[in-house]
């Protein structure tokens, strides 16, 4: 996994080009890969030897001091093969104090034992320097959106991070079965100044031990998962006065243990060759141990446990449509940084899911559609106190969380369109403060897709849109919002047969101020409120890039 033990997700390890494919899998449709919590799991699957090019180049360049670069190089020799990439990433950003910088090396060597035993061991390293420019007032977007917020430039915030990975995945066949072993060790470097200048130190070591069968059960067809999955990572943090950037006088000290123990099945049984049974179970012990060493004594010692079943039905109405239903339990422990309010342990959130879809395709057209229903308990949210405070986590105690999720995507003649629709209600659930509010910092709506004529030559051109129809709540108490925003863009390219490829693109095409995301608040009238909680998305802006292939 590539998460801290803490349970929080570190991404710079990984990049945008040294993927295959990433698979999403949501809510109760990530127990296969042992995640109980309400949002699923990502999985990214490298490149390897068997599907990467012997050279390949690319470079990308654009607005704001865009500049992006991805070499790469794989090949097969006998039972050994190889992937590695090298790519570097740098930008002045589109508001003042947002630099960028990061450079990342991907590397993996499998090697076959037999026709049934293969072992893989992975290396990265990455490190990566960003300035953060902070949120604005909503008044202050309009007029400015390229300013920085006056506090992240005088502590000159920013989260500079270097990040070091080994592993190993062993995976042994045999008859309709296979085994899978991994192994893996972070070390984990951060220099953080915000609120505080936070120094982080971090080991995490892990592995996972799985077992897949699809051997008949019964004289049917029947597909039988099992795993385990231990972590355990050791974190020494130091945090200091912000002084413009630089360390000032200790304010904390401590050492943070996380020990993660989860135990998983999931067991697909076809009852009839069309219809199929799930049921799955995942239990989890997390036990967060915090050593302070420094000033007021703030240890705690906290073990969160949770079982979470799931039980579904999948019906094939033809080999290439589904639909599905399922019941889900989720369970998530809070991290060190949610760990706490008012000095008390926060509780794991807890919720039950209902989620009812389709997915599949014809010749013309793919979909993947799902209504869901979560009823929460102790909902882990973010929110900024009041003005000058910092952010905390909470625990909500009753929420519920409902919504549609899409994805469709076709072909018609020498056109292709994509699209993606989140429509959701997240509310709270008779909270004595706020009733059945709406719950702030999320869209109500989002609409992303993208229309492409592709000619011949392979040449492609077409707009795309990020679409905001509703405005959306940033204060608990509902009285101040983000407002709805539509962002054009336009693409054009061609794949060049099978060695170039090219494209410009023009994101932002009308120049569009809005906010892309904001932060949460507890109640916008309070006369300490701090309102600057808006960050604004790029202004206009063009990009440019071309990849060789050997």
């Amino acid at each position: 996994p590539v998460m801290l033990a803490g349970r929080l997700g570190h991404f710079p390890a990984i990049g945008p080009f040294g993927g295959r494919f990433i698979g999403v899998y949501p809510g109760p449709k990530a127990l296969r890969y042992g995640a109980s919590t309400l949002g699923g799991a990502v999985n990214y699957v490298s490149r390897t030897g068997f599907d990467a090019e012997p050279l390949s180049i690319r470079l990308d360049a654009g607005s704001f001091g865009y500049l992006r670069s991805h070499i790469a190089t794989g090949g097969v020799r006998d039972e050994i093969d190889y992937y590695a990439g090298f790519s570097t990433f740098d930008q002045d950003g589109f508001r003042r104090h947002a630099v960028q910088q990061s450079r990342r090396f991907n590397a993996n060597v499998g090697y076959r034992l037999g026709d049934d035993l293969e072992t893989r061991f992975y290396f990265s390293w990455a490190t990566s320097d960003s300035e953060l420019p902070g949120n604005l007032t909503k008044a202050r977007l309009k007029r400015d959106p390229r300013r920085a917020n006056a506090d992240n430039v005088a502590g000159d915030q920013r989260r500079d991070t270097d990040t070091v990975r080994i592993a190993n995945r062993t995976v042994w066949r045999f008859g309709s079965s296979r085994v899978e072993a991994a192994v893996y060790f972070t070390d984990f470097a951060l220099f953080h100044p915000i609120f505080q200048v936070l120094n982080q130190d971090a080991r995490i070591a892990g592995g996972e031990l799985r077992f897949v069968s699809e051997a008949l059960l019964a004289g049917r067809r029947n597909i039988f998962i099992a795993g385990y999955a231990p972590s355990r990572g050791i974190v020494d943090e130091d945090r200091h006065v912000n002084d413009y950037g630089r360390r000032g006088a200790r304010t904390d000290k401590t050492t943070q243990i996380a020990t993660n123990h989860e135990f998983y099945f999931q067991n697909t049984h076809y009852v009839l060759p069309e219809l199929a049974l799930v049921f799955g179970v995942q239990h989890t012990r997390a036990r967060r141990d915090l050593n302070d060493k420094f000033g007021a004594d703030g240890s705690y010692d906290k073990t969160h446990t949770g079982t979470s079943p799931k039980y579904g039905l999948l019906y094939e109405l033809s080999p290439a449509v589904q639909l599905f239903a399922n019941i889900s339990k989720s369970f998530e422990p809070p991290s060190f940084s949610e760990g706490l309010a008012a000095g008390q342990p926060n509780k794991a959130q807890r919720g039950w899911t209902y989620e009812l879809g389709t997915r599949g395709e014809t010749p013309f057209v793919h979909w993947d559609v799902a209504l869901y229903h979560a009823r929460l308990r102790d909902e882990l949210l973010g929110i900024t106190p009041g003005a000058g405070a910092n952010a905390i986590t909470v625990n909500v105690p009753r929420t519920v969380h409902q919504g549609l999720e899409a994805a469709f995507g076709g072909r018609a003649g020498a056109f292709q369109w994509r699209a993606a629709v989140l429509l959701n209600r997240f509310r709270f659930d008779g909270d004595p403060a706020f009733g059945h509010n709406t719950l702030p910092g999320i869209p109500k709506a989002l609409v992303r897709g993208d229309l492409l004529y592709r000619g011949p030559n392979g040449f492609y051109a077409g707009p795309n849109l990020e679409w905001s129809p509703r405005a959306y709540p940033v204060d608990m108490a509902n009285t101040l919002e983000a407002d709805p925003y539509a962002v054009w863009g336009f693409k054009l390219g061609q794949e060049a047969g099978r060695r170039w490829s090219w494209f410009v693109e023009v994101r932002n095409l009308f120049d569009k101020r809005y906010a892309a995301t904001t932060g949460v608040i507890r109640d916008a009238r309070h006369p300490l409120a701090d309102l600057a909680q808006f960050l604004p998305g790029d202004g206009r802006s063009v990009y440019a890039g071309v990849q060789w292939r050997m």
